[in-house]
């Protein structure tokens, strides 16, 4: 995928995250992108649903749905992803995700490499600048979201 393929598929997945923190959620979004196409996009909803599990990544390939393989698919995220995403993209061998930022929060970045998996780190100052925000407003929200884990 041409680099600036990257930026246009990373504004659809700020576009979920400022979506969720809209709702009051975490403004974390991500979209799963295959031959150029957005498939699929979601965004946390840990707030919104009551589900712990319900964070963007996992939003996004929920909503995708089932595959019988993800070797042409690129996921989309606006925050480096924790473990348990992270592990989503192993188990699935998602080969390639291109993350906004890990600024706000470092995520699992070595661990997706460690697997085979591509990483981009586009550095986006609209995702770390909404994620900011967030942390600013609602400290609690986010400690609980990341359990306690250290941030940036």
């Amino acid at each position: 995928m041409p680099a600036h393929d990257y930026h246009r598929f990373m504004q659809a997945a700020y576009q979920q995250a400022l979506k969720s923190y809209k709702e009051g959620g975490l403004p974390i979004g991500a979209v799963m992108v295959e031959h150029n196409h957005v498939i699929g996009e979601g965004h946390n909803r840990r707030v919104q649903d009551g589900d712990p599990t319900a964070h963007g990544e996992m939003d996004c390939i929920r909503r995708v749905g089932r595959r019988s393989d993800y070797h042409a698919v690129t996921l989309f995220t606006t925050l480096s992803p924790c473990m348990m995403c992270a592990g989503r993209v192993v188990q699935f061998g998602i080969p390639q995700v291109v993350i906004g930022e890990n600024q706000s929060f470092p995520g699992n970045i070595d661990f997706l490499r460690a697997h085979g998996v591509e990483v981009v780190l586009l550095n986006d100052p609209q995702c770390e600048a909404l994620m900011r925000t967030f942390i600013l407003e609602k400290p609690v929200l986010w400690n609980e979201d990341i359990a306690g884990r250290k941030s940036v």
